[in-house]
């Protein structure tokens, strides 16, 4: 099929080498020195556009894509809180962005094993409950989009704790901390503590290469489908 890019930093070279190697066509390539092309023909003949920017540039990106009939899949995080019920809205009239806020195929199974465990610790309050993400010096965005997935995943099944929070001590909130350093492409790590022991499960990404062919897989199966999708829809667990 034939795939956009919006971003070219190493998330959308890695996208790039990963989807010529499965058949697809590469027919635009935008970055910040050349945000004319959205107009292009070219970009607008693309079934799906693959966007990795900052926060900060997502949305209206999705609205230049969705301008010229082209479906977006995107690893941007940190544009929900602002941007969120204009996107919810957009997809439930006609627009389709496949968003995640990880695409690794790993990163959705340790999900489900956070959510089964998440339902399985809420019988035991005698475990406190605690996040921590470890991403690379370049991420701006804090907690990750990951984390926070996570994290809602957890709230959402322990009744113990009422909603997630970063720098916190109160026990009614799960406690979410960042740490950045290095090149880490991503860390998160769950921990039950109780008196008696502590139970952790951790994902540890060994490069960015799963992310990428992830989208990719993501962009094959949004080119068949619309709306407002997730990892969720591609992988049933």
């Amino acid at each position: 099929m034939k795939i956009a890019l919006i971003g070219y930093g190493k998330m959308g070279k890695m996208i790039e080498e990963i989807a010529l190697s499965r058949g697809h066509e590469i027919v635009s390539i935008i970055d910040i020195d050349n945000q004319q092309d959205f107009e292009s023909e070219a970009f607008a003949s693309a079934d799906v556009a693959i966007e990795f920017t900052a926060p900060q540039a997502a949305y209206g990106n999705y609205l230049k894509a969705w301008a010229k009939g082209v479906k977006v899949v995107s690893g941007s995080t940190g544009w929900m809180k602002e941007h969120g019920d204009e996107v919810r809205q957009a997809c439930e009239n006609g627009k389709t962005l496949f968003w995640a806020s990880n695409f690794s195929i790993g990163v959705a199974i340790f999900s489900a094993v956070n959510r089964y465990l998440a339902k399985i610790m809420n019988q035991f309050p005698q475990y406190d409950v605690e996040m921590e993400e470890t991403h690379h010096v370049h991420k701006l965005d804090h907690p990750s989009g990951t984390a926070i997935t996570l994290a809602e995943e957890i709230v959402e099944n322990i009744d113990r704790k009422e909603a997630w929070a970063e720098d916190t001590t109160d026990p009614k909130l799960l406690r979410v901390d960042h740490i950045r350093r290095g090149e880490v492409p991503g860390i998160h790590t769950i921990r039950y503590d109780s008196d008696a022991d502590i139970i952790t499960i951790t994902h540890d990404a060994h490069s960015r290469r799963g992310f990428a062919l992830g989208a990719v897989l993501a962009a094959e199966y949004t080119k068949d489908h619309s709306g407002l999708l997730t990892i969720s829809d591609m992988f049933k667990f």
